[in-house]
This record gives structure tokens, C-alpha cells and sequence, in this order.
């Protein structure tokens, strides 16, 4: 009985504190890792987030000091995301967006989302600082998000880091629901011609260079992230240092992911972590996503008003949804379920060519942001 008493005394007084938020964080970090071994969600950096978060916040380890020094070298100057840019250029083919310019106008209206959250976050968060980064989850973009906190100087850079890349991962589920209420059958079961232009290597080799030249003059505060994407993308298309593409797109690339999501880890602490405005980040960052979505497809269906009276060809409004900068996976996902309402509609290099234009679009959407703010 005495044994018994000294248990039960030991595991009130470990509930009494603060350590039952630690149990919380190391579940936290459980199901990240879960997620990314099981469902194969993001694993490159759902598993590190989720062994960093479980190695923050065991005491007395030091584990913080050289996790600290990993972040002052390569998230809070911002080299991290700005490395992975050019590994996410590298792996993107402009050429179905050369081909048909004016899906970029979908890629712009798919980022309608970031605004309507950065009104709905100015209601819950008193600091500009944060309701600004926060607006950026609906980028779809891990690396902007991230470099938009960091550079504002927002003490919720891991939350706002886990709910980006969280639903960047959870695409498959969130957008196909969301694209079914605001479409019919028939909308979704429209067929796109695609005609293959022929896209020169001179006009692959100059896009890169004229797009960054813009960024620099009309959005200075997208430079960085915009350079960085376009030598990624011209060092794919200039042809002549394919291994060194290949190594972006595989080995740099990986690799900066693995490094930057231990390191995020160490704003994963407990008392940072675990708090209300947590869960409401949690749960603007999903509004976020499906407004982005339902922004995309109804400025699609907007769109077939004008082709309609216009009579030029309509579009099937679902590759709107395709404008967020979950790249490839939301154009993926709109080939996919063309393909199911239809198994000759196939979509994919329509959607594809949205998906690269939200990925532009994301990054100057996340200067404009900065812009608002000050920076």
C-alpha cells in the first residue's frame, strides 16, 4: 500500500505542474511522425518537425542549444527556404504555363484566400507582426510562410511552420471536397483541348530572367524568394548543368528539408507551443485552404460567364483549385478527379500550368504582405 501511495503521489505531483504538457508535445510529435511514416504525409519534414518537437521537450538535455544555433544559421536569416527555392525551381517546367499564358490569372485568384485570413486573423491576434504571417498559410507555400514569420519577427514561426506544411500534405483531402460542392457533374466533366506550342528554349532560358527582373523592380520584398525559385528554374532549362539540376531537385533539396524541419522544431516547445492561439492558427490555416480552393474555382466559373457570352472555349473550373502553391500535388489532384468524372478528360497539363502559376503568385502574393506590414 505504501508503494502504492508513493505512485499515486508521484504522478499527482507530475500533473500538478507543467510536465503533462510535455506528454502532450512528445503525442504531438508522435503523430507527426506517424503521419509522414504512414500516410507518407510530407515525410522529408513532417518527420523531423516530429523528432525535433519530441527532443525539445525533454528537460535538462541541451538538445536546445545546438538546435538554437541551426536556427540563427539558417532559418532566422532566412538561408533555409531561400536553398530549398532553388530545389523547388529546379523541379518546376514552366512550359505548359508558357504555352497557355492566361492560366496565370487562375494561379493570382487562388490566392484570394491569404487576404480573407489576414482580415479574420487581425480579429483574434493583436499583433500585426503575427496576423500577417499568419495569413501567409494560405500561400500553400512552406518556404514563403516561413520567411514572411521569420522576417516579421512573429513569435508563432513554428505554429504557423506546422500548419502550412500540415495542410500542404493534407491537399488530397481538403480540396476535393470543397471543389464537388461548388462544381456539377457536368462542369466537371468538361474537356480542354491542349494545344502543344511549341515553347523554344531561348523563351524557357528568358522567362526565368524576365520574371526575377520584374520581381526586383515592382516587388522588391519577393526578390529574394522569386530570384532564388528562377535560378533554380534556369539552371534546369539552360542545359547545360544537367547533373547539377538533378542534384537540386533530388539531393539539395531533400536535404535543406530534413535540416529545416529539425530546426522549426525548436520553437516546439511547450509553453510556446501549447496554447489556444495554437488551435485557432490550426483552424485559419484550414479556412485559408478552402478559400483559396473555392476562390480558384469560382473565378473559373466566372471565367465560362464571359466564354459563354464571348463564345471562346470554356474551361472545367476545377483546374482553378490547382492555383494554390501546393505544387504538384494540387494539380494532381484535379487531373485525378477529371479522370474519375471522366475517363478520357485529361487535365493534367492544364492544371499543372495553374499549379506553377501559384507558385509565383504565392511568392508575390507573401511580398505584398511584407509590403502591408512595413518591410
Amino acid at each position: 500500500m505504501g508503494e502504492l501511495k508513493l505512485l499515486f503521489d508521484g504522478l499527482l505531483a507530475f500533473f500538478e505542474g507543467d510536465n503533462w504538457k510535455m506528454l502532450i508535445m512528445w503525442a504531438i510529435g508522435a503523430l507527426l511522425i506517424f503521419l509522414a511514416i504512414k500516410k507518407e504525409m510530407e515525410p522529408t519534414l513532417l518527420l523531423p518537425i516530429g523528432f525535433g518537437a519530441i527532443l525539445m521537450n525533454f528537460p535538462g538535455t541541451g538538445i536546445a542549444e545546438p538546435l538554437h544555433t541551426l536556427y540563427n544559421a539558417g532559418i532566422a536569416n532566412e538561408l533555409f527556404p531561400l536553398i530549398l527555392f532553388i530545389g523547388i525551381g529546379a523541379m518546376i517546367d514552366f512550359g505548359p504555363l508558357l504555352n497557355n499564358p492566361k492560366l496565370m490569372l487562375f494561379g493570382a485568384a487562388a490566392q484570394f484566400g491569404i487576404f480573407f485570413t489576414l482580415c479574420m486573423a487581425s480579429i483574434f491576434f493583436p499583433s500585426q507582426n503575427d496576423y500577417f504571417s499568419i495569413a501567409v498559410i494560405g500561400a500553400a507555400d512552406g518556404p514563403t510562410s516561413i520567411v514572411v514569420a521569420t522576417e516579421l519577427e512573429s513569435e508563432l514561426v513554428g505554429q504557423i511552420t506546422v500548419a502550412a506544411y500540415s495542410y500542404m500534405a493534407l491537399v488530397p483531402i481538403i480540396q476535393p471536397p470543397v471543389i464537388k460542392l461548388l462544381t456539377t457533374r457536368e462542369e466537371r466533366r468538361i474537356r480542354m483541348t491542349y494545344k502543344q506550342n511549341s515553347v523554344s528554349k531561348t523563351t524557357k532560358i528568358l522567362f526565368p530572367i524576365i520574371i526575377s527582373i520584374i520581381a526586383c523592380v515592382f516587388a522588391p520584398g519577393a526578390a529574394s524568394l522569386i530570384g532564388f525559385l528562377m535560378f533554380g528554374n534556369l539552371i534546369r532549362e539552360c542545359g547545360v548543368l544537367d547533373s547539377l539540376s538533378e542534384t537540386a531537385q533530388k539531393v539539395l533539396a531533400n536535404l535543406v528539408t530534413l535540416f529545416l524541419g529539425i530546426t522549426i522544431a525548436f520553437n516546439m516547445t511547450a509553453s510556446q507551443f501549447l496554447s489556444g492561439k495554437t488551435l485557432l492558427i490550426m483552424g485559419l490555416g484550414l479556412v485559408a485552404f478552402i478559400v483559396d480552393t473555392a476562390g480558384g474555382v469560382l473565378f473559373a466559373k466566372l471565367y465560362n460567364v464571359f466564354a459563354t457570352i464571348f463564345k471562346f472555349e470554356k474551361i472545367n473550373p476545377m483546374i482553378g483549385a490547382a492555383g494554390i502553391s501546393a505544387f504538384p500535388m494540387s494539380g494532381r489532384i484535379v487531373h485525378k478527379m477529371a479522370l474519375e468524372e471522366d475517363n478520357q478528360n485529361f487535365l493534367l497539363m492544364h492544371s499543372i500550368g495553374v499549379n506553377v502559376s501559384g507558385q509565383i503568385a504565392s511568392v508575390i502574393a507573401g511580398a505584398l504582405i511584407l509590403g502591408f506590414a512595413g518591410h
